[in-house]
């Protein structure tokens, strides 16, 4: 590779490629090649930046300008202007909250200032398809350190000391675990990593397997020295292309680079990895289930004991964390375990990858360190509310977290402050709420989810999330009774004291907080027959303001079932008997005077 005077980096996570980054990837390359600045100007596809909303994104270094939303329409303006003649296209340029009229630098944007990104470090700055690049940022080197200089031991000694614990939800000492495996007895000893994220709203594996692949397989390999193990998978849901992709080609040259496969770098320490594609099933995140899905049978939990330490996958020794545990590894092992348990809080340590969605100005990927609070993430990093609404609330861990309150949005996050609310760190879905969701619509929403995706094994998580689920149906359609309110209590907590597994023990969690923290909505839907978020459809009216209305008879006109009565010039009325609460007249008011309530 030659010397560039400029790298331009252009985001090549699937939401850029979504909005069609792979076509202002291609119109760059053009046109530094007519220009003939192709020898002095490098164009990389990266991985995930993290703004996700404020996509395309490139960069375009050393001077680290960030140009947002750039099509590639905008790529000859880019070139013309900033690639050869140096002068930034102030049109494409970030302009946010707290920016000020110079260019800010890629750190100088709010979303970036508070964050500190280990597990996602490499994403957005590197090609995540060339070893050499990773390489380039100090890629393997753990591994050299622990196979050469350190003791299986010694890899695990570390790993506790670091107070890493596993970020897929479950939020285990990872050392601990890892000293379980090491410990057991076994001819054969497997690790997996866990990719199969399937939480509505997240994607922090994903943008990590895109972004910065060899990361991930630097951790694993790093586990197998510690733990003994010969050979692993990873198990990646099939609705992620590019990561499968990208995966298969990191193994590829690291098995070609000598760090994957037979006598690793001169060593008696041999390791093979796979990729299993799953097919989308949300309980094939319960590592049972997915062990047994890797083995060719029905993803469904067993019950534990026998822990996988002991006995996983094909009866061997066998060890799972997730995507975003394994990328913290070689950082730990590369800068000590005291670096990072320097970090967070007391118990817990280190960053937290946020997928931040929702009712935000700029949803994407957020690495802070634990004890931030939900409200540093929400209105600093993600710019405050959108259309200046007021916040309601926040779901976090995903459909089987918990909804909190502007109450809670000074709570430092750790896996034991969110326990003390009702509500879990999970994988790391964040989505924000504002004065127009319905809580109770919500908390059906997850468990909408949560009860399609039981495997249907236990009656408890089967049965009792249906039973739950009809009641909530009840509610938001207004035929609900105050005695719903306690069976609702009444079944979450039997849920999820009696569930074989964690899909089953926390898909109560939406409806157990909302009930918690948003009773009152409950009660309007049932007492008053009235949503006060005026989101639920059968409860909705439409009414039309007579100091508003002018009488110009649109809504009438387009009103499907004759609802809407009243002469010209003069106030019209909607008669509620009839009304279908389809809301074209709203829609077709030209002056805003027909309000859903």
């Amino acid at each position: 590779m030659g010397l560039y005077r400029s790298h331009v980096l252009v985001c090549g996570g699937t939401g850029c490629v979504s909005s069609g980054s792979q076509a202002v990837l291609d119109a760059l390359k053009k046109g530094l090649a007519d220009k003939g600045l192709d020898k002095e100007i490098l164009v990389v596809a990266t991985g995930c930046h993290g703004m996700c909303e404020m996509g395309p994104i490139v960069v375009v270094y050393p001077e680290g300008t960030f140009y947002c939303r750039v099509t590639a329409a905008d790529v000859p303006e880019l070139v013309e202007e900033h690639l050869f003649k140096g002068r930034i296209v102030d049109r494409l340029i970030y302009k946010g909250e707290g920016t000020v009229a110079d260019v800010p630098h890629y750190t100088d944007i709010p979303f970036y200032k508070k964050q500190h990104r280990i597990a996602l470090r490499n994403c957005g700055y590197i090609n995540p398809e060339n070893i050499d690049e990773y390489i380039a940022r100090d890629g393997y080197v753990a591994l050299v350190k622990a196979v050469t200089e350190m003791t299986p031991d010694d890899v695990i000694e570390t790993v506790k000391e670091s107070g890493l614990r596993g970020r897929g939800g479950g939020g285990f000492p990872t050392g601990l675990k890892w000293s379980f495996c090491a410990r057991s007895a076994g001819d054969k000893k497997y690790v997996i990593c866990n990719a199969d994220e399937g939480d509505p709203g997240a994607f922090m594996d994903r943008s990590l397997l895109e972004g910065d692949p060899h990361a991930i397989v630097e951790g694993m390999l790093l586990g197998a020295y510690a733990m003994g193990a010969s050979e692993g998978y990873v198990y990646c849901r099939a609705e992620y292309p590019l990561a499968i992709r990208r995966l298969k080609r990191t193994i590829e040259q690291a098995t070609e680079y000598g760090f994957l496969g037979d006598n690793i770098l001169g060593t008696d320490f041999s390791f093979h990895l796979h990729i299993k594609e799953g097919a989308g099933a949300f309980v094939c995140g319960e590592e049972t289930a997915l062990m047994a899905s890797i083995e060719g049978q029905r993803g469904m939990p067993r019950p534990r004991p026998p822990f996988p330490a002991n006995k996983g996958l094909w009866g061997k020794p066998t060890n799972i964390n997730n995507v975003e545990t394994w990328a913290n590894v070689a950082s730990i092992i590369r800068n000590g375990g005291a670096w990072y348990a320097a970090l967070g809080t007391e118990k817990s340590k280190g960053t937290k990858v946020f997928a931040l969605t929702g009712k935000v100005n700029h949803t994407g990927l957020v690495e802070v360190p634990m004890g931030t609070t939900i409200r540093e993430i929400v209105f600093e990093i993600g710019g405050g509310i959108l259309n200046g609404k007021k916040f309601k609330a926040v779901q976090i861990g995903g459909p089987s977290g918990g909804c909190l309150t502007e109450e809670h949005l000074d709570i430092p996050i750790s896996y034991e402050s969110l326990s003390q609310v009702g509500a879990i760190m999970g994988s790391g879905g964040l989505v924000v709420m504002d004065e127009d969701n319905c809580m109770v619509d919500v908390a059906k929403f997850f468990l909408e989810f949560t009860q399609a995706e039981s495997c249907g094994k236990c009656p408890p998580c089967r049965e009792g999330t249906k039973k739950m689920l009809d009641i909530l149906g009840r509610i938001v359609a207004g035929k609900g009774t105050p005695e719903d309110l306690d069976s609702l209590q009444y079944l979450g907590t039997m849920i999820k004291e009696t569930s074989l597994c964690g899909l089953g023990q926390t898909a109560p969690n939406p409806v157990l907080t909302t009930l918690r923290y948003f009773r009152d909505e409950y009660e309007a839907h049932i007492n008053e027959k009235r949503c006060p978020a005026g989101a639920c459809v059968e409860l909705a009216r439409y009414v039309i303001d007579a100091k508003k209305c002018i009488g110009c008879t649109k809504c009438a006109k387009v009103c499907p079932v004759g609802a809407i009565s009243g002469t010209v010039k003069q106030p019209h009325v909607i008669d509620q008997d009839k009304c279908i609460k389809c809301g074209a007249c709203a829609e077709a008011c030209p002056v805003k005077a027909i309000d859903r309530r």
